[in-house]
């Protein structure tokens, strides 16, 4: 895998499935194993999303799609990608998923999964990190250290940009010399 350690959601109701995937992901990614759709609701932290959630369609208590749909609602950034023994059909053009495999999928093809969603969540991340640190840079440019010091919006922008900048890092580690090209930009005199 091209990614380092993806922190992983896996989601279905049949317990051997389940574990059978988060074993073929677990000598590459940190994996968090849930049996239903309100466990996995529940084992999201927005402000620690995990980078790929596997959710499985078909569950008891609550439909992945729905699962889905609530996901999408959440303030995190992640891909979903759909695992289910269900064929696709036109009701997917409705769903807000970001892949979709049909079981069984074996060992090579989740893993490329899994790391091709991860340099897609990666890019996408840059363009906010490329937001956020243009604003940020303009801002230090511009005003005198002692006034951004206690600046409570300032020092919230600087925890965003840091967090991005981990975050993109981790998910694609050759994004180093892109980040740091882009903050080498001179902002003085905006």
């Amino acid at each position: 895998m091209y990614v380092d350690r993806p922190r992983v959601l896996l989601v279905d109701d049949e317990k051997e499935v389940a574990d059978a995937y988060a074993l073929r992901l677990d000598a590459v990614a940190d994996v968090t194993v849930t049996y239903s759709g309100p466990e996995a609701l529940s084992a999201v932290d927005e402000s620690n999303p995990p980078d790929v959630i596997l959710l499985d369609r078909h569950m008891p208590d609550r439909s992945g799609d729905d699962i889905l749909r609530e996901l999408r609602e959440y303030d995190i950034h992640t891909r979903v990608i759909m695992v289910t023994a269900i064929d696709p059909g036109l009701e997917l053009l409705e769903l807000p998923f970001d892949d979709y495999l049909c079981k069984p999928v074996d060992r090579e093809d989740i893993r490329a999964a899994v790391d091709q969603q991860c340099q897609v969540l990666a890019y996408e991340l840059l363009g906010q990190y490329f937001g956020v640190e243009s604003k940020r840079a303009v801002i230090a440019a511009e005003l005198p250290q002692d006034r951004l010091e206690d600046h409570d919006q300032f020092s919230s922008l600087n925890e965003q940009a840091n967090s991005l900048r981990d975050r993109i890092c981790r998910l694609l580690p050759d994004a180093d010399e892109l980040l740091d090209r882009f903050t080498g930009i001179e902002r003085e005199g905006y």
